[in-house]
This record gives C-alpha cells, sequence and structure tokens, in this order.
C-alpha cells in the first residue's frame, strides 16, 4: 500500500472553498511561512479510499477477538451509543446552567449512586478521567485525610505489590509519597510476612487490584485490611480488574476506603490508543469531606453542583468530568441491573476454561482457579526451542488474533495475560486456543517460523536494536527528494523497515 505522500500530484484538490470578501488574516511576521506546507494532493475519491484502505489494517474488537489481559476489552453495545447521542446529552454545553441541564445533572448523581452501592462505600466523585487519574487523586485524598488529622508529615509512605499496574508506583511518586513494595507469595497472595515488616506508624496505606494482575483474588485480603487500619493507615482500591467481582463481593466489605472504577473496562465505554475512559472514585463517609469538587448534589427534587466544600483537594480536570462515558456506562448499567453479577461470572468462567485447555502447553506459575484473567509463561517453549512470549504474540496474529499482554505482571518471566471477557462465545474461545495450542507445536517443530513472524500482516517483524539506534519517525523529503519516484520510495521504505 503506497503512502498517500506517494499518491499525491500536484493540482489535484479534494474539495475547493468559495472566495470571501472578509479582509485577510494580520499574521504576525516571525509566525509567517517561508514555504508553503508540504501537503499530500488527492481527489476525494482517492482520499476517501486510502483512509478506508488504511482503516481495514487496524485491529479492534469491532474485527476480532482482543484477549489483552488486565485492559477488559469487551463488545461495547451499541444501544449505548444512540443514547450518548440523544441532543439533551450530546448538545450540552460545559458552561451550561443548571437549571437546563437537570437531566444531565440526575443522571450523574444516579451513576454516583449506583457506584456507591457496587463498591460498598459512601460518597463518590466522578472527576476523573482515567483510572490513573483515579489513583492519583486517591492518593491525594489520602494526603488530605491526614494533613487534616495533623499526621501529613509522618504518613510519607505507600504500600505497593509486587504485580501492582506501572500507574500505582507512578502515582505515588506523583504524589509525593515514598514506594514499598511487597512480594508475593507462594499461591500468588501478598506475602503477609513481608507485607508486616513494611507497615509501620510511617505508613498512610495501601495500593492494591483485588483480583490481582496475575488474576488471582487475594485469599487474604481481610487480615491484609486488619493489618493497615491497626496501624491507622487507609486502603486503596485499583478497581482495573472490577468486572470479576461485580455483584460477588464489593471492595468495601473487604476494608478498603478509596476506589477507582474503570468505567471503560467494566462499564462499556470504546477505549483503546490512549482514551477515552473514566476513573471515578468512590470513598468512606470519613473521606468525603475531601472529595473533589463541584460535586453533583441532590435538593429534593432537583440537582446541582456543590462547591462549597472547604476541605476539597480542589478539581482534577475541567468541568465535572467525561459526560459521554457517564452516559454510557448508566445505560450499560441499567440495561444490565442485577445481571452485572452474571457478567462477572461469565467472565471468571470463560478466563478459568481457557486455562484448562492451555495449562499443560504453556508453564502455569500459579496453579490456582482463576479470575476473570490469568497468567501463563513461555518459559518452556524459551528454555526447550528458544521460543519467547513475544515470538507466541507476533505468531497468534497470524492465526487472525490480537495477541495478549505479554511480559507483565513483571513477577513471571515470560508472560502471556490473558482475559477473554464475557463478551466471547465458545466458538471463538475454542479457536483462539486451538491457536495457542498450534502455535506451542510450532515451537518445537518449526521454531525459525515463529522467528519471522507474523507472516501475513501488512507490517513484518522488524529489527528492533537498529529500530532503537536509527529511528527513522518522519517521511524524508529532505534526505530523499526524488521521492515521487515509485524506485525511490521503495527504498526509503526498506530504510525505515531496516530501521
Amino acid at each position: 500500500m503506497k503512502l498517500i505522500y506517494e499518491q499525491s500530484r500536484p493540482g489535484r484538490r479534494a474539495s475547493s472553498l468559495p472566495r470571501y470578501d472578509l479582509p485577510p488574516v494580520e499574521v504576525p511576521p516571525e509566525l509567517r511561512r517561508e514555504e508553503a506546507p508540504r501537503l499530500p494532493e488527492l481527489s476525494e475519491p482517492e482520499l476517501v479510499r486510502h483512509f478506508t484502505a488504511l482503516s481495514t489494517r487496524n485491529f479492534g474488537i469491532d474485527t476480532g477477538f482482543y484477549p489483552l489481559g488486565s485492559c477488559t476489552m469487551k463488545h461495547n453495545p451499541r444501544v449505548n451509543e444512540r443514547v450518548v447521542a440523544l441532543p439533551g446529552f450530546k448538545d450540552l454545553h460545559p458552561h451550561q446552567e443548571e437549571e437546563s441541564a437537570q437531566g444531565a445533572l440526575e443522571l450523574m448523581w444516579r451513576l454516583q449512586e449506583i457506584l456507591q452501592e457496587i463498591s460498598g462505600l459512601d460518597a463518590c466523585s466522578l472527576q476523573p478521567a482515567a483510572g490513573s487519574q483515579g489513583e492519583l487523586t486517591g492518593l491525594m485524598l489520602m494526603r488530605a485525610y491526614f494533613e487534616d488529622r495533623g499526621e501529613g508529615a509522618r504518613r510519607d509512605t505507600i504500600v505497593t505489590a509486587d504485580t501492582a499496574h506501572g500507574t500505582n508506583p507512578a502515582s505515588v511518586t506523583m504524589a509525593g509519597y515514598k514506594l514499598a513494595k511487597v512480594a508475593t507469595d507462594a499461591r500468588g497472595n501478598l506475602d503477609l510476612d513481608d507485607l508486616r515488616s513494611k507497615v509501620n506508624e510511617r505508613t498512610a496505606g495501601l495500593m492494591l487490584t483485588n483480583p490481582s494482575t496475575l488474576g488471582l483474588f487475594d485469599e487474604h485480603i481481610v487480615e491484609v485490611a486488619k493489618i493497615f487500619h491497626e496501624a491507622g493507615s487507609l486502603l486503596y482500591y485499583d478497581g482495573a480488574n472490577l468486572n470479576a467481582v461485580c455483584g460477588i463481593s464489593r471492595p468495601g466489605d473487604m476494608g478498603f476506603d478509596i476506589v477507582h472504577i474503570n468505567l471503560h473496562k467494566t462499564f462499556s465505554q470504546p477505549h483503546g490508543g490512549g482514551g477515552p475512559g473514566g476513573g471515578p472514585v468512590v470513598v468512606r463517609e470519613t473521606l468525603e469531606p475531601y472529595l473533589p469538587v463541584p460535586a453533583v448534589v441532590r435538593d429534593g427534587d432537583s440537582f446541582r453542583l456543590d462547591y462549597d466544600r472547604p476541605k476539597s483537594i480542589g478539581k482534577v480536570r475541567g468541568f465535572t468530568g467525561p459526560f459521554g462515558v457517564f452516559v454510557r456506562s448508566y445505560a450499560y448499567i441499567r440495561s444490565y441491573g442485577p445481571g452485572l453479577r452474571e457478567m462477572s461470572e461469565i467472565a471468571v468462567l470463560n478466563a478459568n476454561y481457557l486455562l484448562a485447555r492451555l495449562r499443560d502447553a504453556y508453564e502455569l506459575p500459579y496453579d490456582r482457579l482463576c479470575m476473570h484473567e490469568f497468567v501463563l509463561s513461555a518459559r518452556s517453549l524459551k528454555r526447550e526451542h528458544g521460543i519467547t512470549a513475544l515470538d507466541v504474540a507476533k505468531r497468534l496474529m497470524d492465526y487472525g488474533f490480537h495477541p495478549p499482554t505479554v511480559y507483565f505482571p513483571l513477577v513471571v518471566p515470560e508472560a502471556l495475560m490473558i482475559e477473554p471477557t464475557e463478551t466471547e462465545p465458545k466458538e471463538r474461545l475454542d479457536a483462539f486456543c486451538d491457536a495457542m495450542l498450534a502455535i506451542a507445536r510450532e515451537a518445537a517443530e518449526s521454531p525459525e517460523l515463529l522467528k519471522e513472524a507474523p507472516i501475513s500482516r501488512p507490517v513484518r517483524r522488524l529489527d528492533e536494536v537498529k529500530a532503537a539506534k536509527r529511528a527513522i519517525v518522519t517521511y524524508g523529503f529532505d534526505e530523499h527528494p526524488d521521492l515521487a519516484g515509485e524506485e525511490s520510495s521503495g527504498r526509503q521504505l526498506e530504510a525505515q523497515k531496516g530501521a
């Protein structure tokens, strides 16, 4: 497929604009271009065909199975897109008066109430725009809570698991805390002995995903909560894996004081490529005064934004949050109702079905029933045949499947982290297992094939060492002024592949 610049021909236009009678805008001399921008020139049909062809190369949940562990890449019901496009929602302005936005405010208030019930906690802010921002917000709430109690200077450390998402330690650092990492025991739980040695009067709190990124529910969670609460510390729940436990267990009942919920994972919001998303924070009553402003509150039969929160940490983003995400999530939850429990049960069932079929072909680091996801290891394939987790992932693309998450969590060498979600039928799960089993056989019979994979995709395996040392990230007009020719274009493309 040719690049759009290779299709360009001088003078071709996709559209033309009428001449206008307004005076030209005066651009300051220091900002004026010295020459015209190098933009491609194409007719409208060719432009449409180019981007349509590009779109067919994209892989997403609408084109196939997306078993990306820790991401919960499930089907997003199309009815939610119809709801979010209703004029009363779609055409709202951020500065609109409360009196004319009562429907939107009511939806947000009701979503808060639902998330409080799901999490087993007492108050909610919808503001954070993603799980990572929810993490930072939760830590800011911890800091405000302890400062209000006169313990801010002393409580300077946050405990995380060695299986934590990478955003956890990053958020800890951004919030100005020190990090203490706790090991995982032989069963995949937090190591209680290591934990006890790291919790003291300087501990502000714990950040934990439960079930963990290993796909395992911590068997000692009640004891873990007791250890922290007895030290006067708080517990923060990373809600990335909430899809496994909705309607079955609640973070608040486990002992957590602060929870962020990834609306885009659990409650239907198309995501990937950096957004959009939502990461509301839900807290115990003792932490409510510190939640971001404005808070969405109900006064009788009307709803309003409350800014009068003197102990609030302030805003964590503009306005009140990603409203379109709220509409989709509210519609999704109301459609399921009590069926949210079945959603989680089927997600767990699907994951355990895949685990049962694949456990003999790949190493299983923790031999337990999993939750909504699980982690295998390609360590035996590497030891016996020189095949890595990356090789398995690349070859899986030839079978038409998006690869699972690889090399995470870091505690598992050659990790393959697989999450099927509840929206895949048995036939698709079986096809995925058949591909994974075939790759395990190929590792023994023709390992060189896996080293070359993917074979059938538009972009083949790149030389990653050269790519790091000689990155070519721009189209080389200056280096190759004759790029209009087919032969020189081919040379430049080969150079990019080689780099």
